[in-house]
């Protein structure tokens, strides 16, 4: 059964493709992410799931709901936060939550079961007003207030980002206990390492989606041989591989390069063989399993 279903969904703005012939399908209980950078179209997909915009061409269904026809019924049914901190900065932490419990005319008290795992955390700090939290309480507090009327699907655009690694990590672990409670998840992030989070993942860029299936799927059908690789001077290493012949792809990951080569008959040898030539020092060469960003990358070049 699903709760989500889109069909090749349209959408420009003027001569922008935000979105170009979109479908996915999302289970219900399933958390399924879509994983790109800024301006690949997640946001705009987000504000059609959750009515905020009409599509100009194609389908959306939210539990058997047409996102256009049904949108009064959808907004009872689902939870959505947005990227950026949408509630009132002037309202405390509790009257922020008990704002939103009235709109959706229920109480924080009645529906506290689910939210108390998130609500402890920020509780100490519940007569503060929101805009002077922290990141991360921000987005916590977001999150209750998504599901204080105990929503069947909930819609997160980047809930993570500008928020520290702790608190990311924190976020997360509260995504995976909601799905346990048997609540959709369609998040958005543009980390590519949040994606082995998720069941499964669409790969998004420039509107279109490259690839969807499993974490573990992407990362198994990477097709080239790829290389972590350091020297003294990881600018000039960059330079040098991109000129290296047979190389595919070339880009910085953390303090070090991943190439990937055309060619796998050449091994780290024929790299570190290079690399001494043009004068790098300290070169250390090893042979590594892709990365969902790896394989964006991959599917980029394609």
């Amino acid at each position: 059964m699903y709760s989500v279903i889109v069909e090749h969904i349209y959408k420009n703005y003027a001569k922008v493709k935000a979105l170009d012939d979109i479908t996915f399908s999302v289970e219900k209980g399933e958390l399924f992410g879509f994983i790109g950078p800024d301006g690949a179209g997640k946001t705009t997909l987000f504000r059609i799931l959750t009515t905020l915009l009409i599509p100009d061409k194609g389908r959306a269904v939210v539990n058997g709901l047409d996102v256009v026809k049904d949108y009064r019924e959808i907004r009872q049914d689902i939870g959505y936060m947005p990227g950026r901190f949408s509630l009132y900065s002037d309202l405390s932490v509790e009257e922020n939550l008990d704002f939103y419990a009235t709109v959706f005319g229920t109480s924080v008290k009645e529906n506290y079961d689910l939210i108390k795992d998130i609500y402890i955390q920020i509780e100490p700090f519940k007569k503060r007003k929101a805009g002077k939290l922290s990141g991360g309480m921000k987005q916590k507090l977001a999150l209750c207030c998504a599901l204080i009327h105990k929503p069947s699907v909930l819609v997160l655009d980047e809930p993570t980002t500008g928020v520290d690694a702790v608190s990311r990590l924190e976020f997360w672990e509260m995504l995976k206990r909601l799905k346990q409670s048997g609540i959709t998840i369609v998040v958005a992030t543009p980390y590519m390492d949040e994606a082995g989070l998720c069941d499964r993942v669409a790969l998004i860029q420039d509107g279109k989606i490259m690839v969807i299936s499993t974490p573990s799927e992407v990362i198994n059908t990477y097709p080239r041989k790829l290389f972590s690789v350091k020297s003294n001077d990881i600018f000039s290493l960059l330079n040098d591989m991109r000129q290296f012949p047979a190389s595919h792809t070339v880009y910085a990951f953390g303090q070090s390069a991943h190439i990937s080569l055309k060619d796998r008959d050449i091994d780290g040898d024929a790299i570190g063989a290079y690399l001494r030539g043009k004068g790098h020092k300290n070169l250390q060469i090893s042979t590594i399993q892709a990365t969902i960003e790896d394989c964006f990358m991959e599917l980029m070049n394609k």
